[in-house]
């Protein structure tokens, strides 16, 4: 089952493995950590602040981040990201843009009521929360 996950999920980290390798040729770093690959420096840096303007992305199973600490910060936002994009494959990115279209047209914030983010921050949340309690069955970031 994870096999298929990976696979129908590939045509989205195919992108993230590009901007992996760019990240690499360009003085970043990588890591594999729990299914993912996460880089940060160099291209990554560079695509998210002058690009995306965000300090961590998720493309299939490649978690970009600006640097090792925005990794840790989002690190469960992103994964959010990584697993609806194991749900919705190589839809995962027109259904974005869709859900950031829908938001925007109907008034909303293209980003914050993209129902996307809005899952990934509810997940984030929760995390904290149960961080705070001491509850959480994550392993620490």
């Amino acid at each position: 089952m994870k096999l298929l996950r990976y696979a129908w999920a590939f045509p989205v980290t195919a992108l993230g493995l590009l901007a992996a390798l760019l990240t690499l040729g360009t003085g970043g770093e990588i890591e594999r950590r729990q299914g993912t690959l996460e880089v940060h420096g160099g291209f990554a840096r560079w695509f998210l602040r002058y690009l995306m303007g965000a300090q961590a992305m998720a493309l299939g199973h490649v978690i970009l981040g600006d640097a090792p600490w925005d990794l840790h910060a989002y690190r469960v936002h992103e994964r959010v990201h990584v697993r609806q994009c194991e749900q919705w494959g190589p839809l995962f990115l027109p259904a974005y843009a869709l859900a950031s279209l829908w938001a925007w047209a109907r008034g909303g914030h293209y980003y914050r009521d993209n129902w996307f983010e809005i899952g990934a921050q509810r997940a984030e949340w929760a995390e904290r929360a149960e961080r705070a309690a001491g509850t959480s069955p994550l392993p620490p970031s």
